[in-house]
């Protein structure tokens, strides 16, 4: 066992993975794992990924507490393989304990020499930590670990609380009240709600939108289950249902379909709203009514190519008619596109006056394109909103 240990803590910034598979006994809790040296809050850590039926569960391993981590290993697998550039060097075990090392060749490249640069992602929230609403929602098994299917889920779920941490990290307000539009099964309606409530203690009230009355309930059941008094949801139609008319400080659109999405951001601009997420989806709108008759008309021949134009073309518009009702706009990657391809955020912040500086931009494209864009439209002409 020396000469696996010595081999993986002398040459750690040497080695991409460990693989540790074959299981002596059927009955294993994991049937493998693998394993990379990763540097966590500055002191060197493995980052282990174990493997049973369809669940990865992670587990971060202090470096000083590897060579017991490994002596158990060694008792429960026959094979341990350790990858460097251009060498795999493996280990079988017996289940008396006799070691045999081979070497092979192989075709990887460790990416980061330096296992500085190699860094765990920190989470605001992280595997094992008791958010009982995730189990409900699928995204965490009842020991808190995250289901596999789920990952990408979890991931968004970090990348939207890091962005909303982001904005609120000079906040000094006790009290926010926060409207969720088209708000579905309500994963973040959730997190938004722990992260303000328990996290940052403050007195959080959250109203979620949504269309589908079973979806409501549900939620609604799952927040009175958790005693999370001041989150409820209610069964509206923002396009034309009368809605919260008090004091908001932030409102979220997350994938509200197509033009459902201008009406919630015309809604967050006529009541003043200091925050605005959204990420848009389905953007039909522009794509339905654009026409030929100007110098970009290369782009609408193909329909694929035409579509992606659209859509980025009415969230260009978005953002620059929250610039002009005075907003300082950030157009965000929300996740990778391998993860969704609904990755473009609109973050908004009310910080100036309005204006008009863009209008005449939009003008000229509408008038170029005969195109409808809804939020343009709903908001109608800056001048008469001063």
């Amino acid at each position: 066992m020396e000469q696996i240990r010595d081999l993986i803590l002398n040459e750690r910034d040497e080695i991409i993975k460990i693989s540790i598979s074959s299981p002596f006994s059927k009955d294993e809790e994991f049937n493998k794992m693998t394993i990379r040296p990763v540097i966590i809050k500055k002191k060197p850590c493995f980052q282990a990924e174990r493997f049973k039926n369809n669940q990865v569960f992670h587990l971060n391993i202090p470096q000083t507490e590897f060579s017991a981590f490994l002596e158990q290993i060694a008792e429960k697998y026959a094979q341990i393989c350790v990858f460097k550039s251009g060498i795999t060097v493996t280990f079988a075990i017996s289940k008396n304990g006799k070691i045999k090392r081979s070497e092979s060749k192989n075709n990887l490249q460790l990416k980061q020499k330096n296992a500085e640069n190699n860094r765990q992602k920190e989470y605001i929230f992280n595997e094992g930590e008791n958010i009982p609403a995730l189990v409900d929602l699928g995204v965490f098994t009842p020991d808190f670990k995250i289901v596999k299917s789920k990952y990408d889920k979890f991931k968004q779920i970090n990348r939207f609380i890091e962005i909303v941490n982001d904005a609120f990290t000079n906040d000094t307000n006790e009290n926010i009240t926060i409207l969720d539009f088209g708000c579905g099964k309500s994963y973040l309606t959730f997190i938004i709600y722990y992260y303000f409530a328990e996290v940052k203690k403050k007195n959080v009230k959250i109203i979620g939108y949504d269309l589908k009355k079973d979806v409501v309930e549900n939620c609604n059941k799952i927040a009175e289950k958790y005693g999370y008094d001041n989150l409820r949801f209610v069964v509206s139609d923002v396009t034309k249902d009368t809605l919260y008319d008090e004091h908001i400080d932030m409102v979220i659109s997350l994938h509200a379909c197509d033009t459902a999405t201008d009406f919630a951001l015309n809604y967050a601009i006529s009541k003043n709203v200091k925050h605005i997420f959204s990420v848009p989806c389905c953007q039909h709108e522009v794509n339905k009514t654009i026409k030929k008759g100007g110098d970009f008309d290369i782009l609408l021949k193909h329909g694929l190519i035409k579509e992606r134009m659209s859509a980025l073309l009415t969230d260009s518009i978005r953002a620059s008619v929250l610039e002009d009702m005075g907003y300082s706009v950030d157009v965000l990657e929300f996740v990778d596109f391998s993860h969704s391809p609904k990755n473009i955020m609109l973050r908004a912040k009310k910080t100036k006056k309005e204006s008009d500086k863009n209008r005449k931009q939009i003008e000229e494209l509408q008038e170029k394109y005969d195109f409808t864009q809804t939020l343009y439209k709903l908001v109608g002409d800056y001048n008469e909103k001063k």
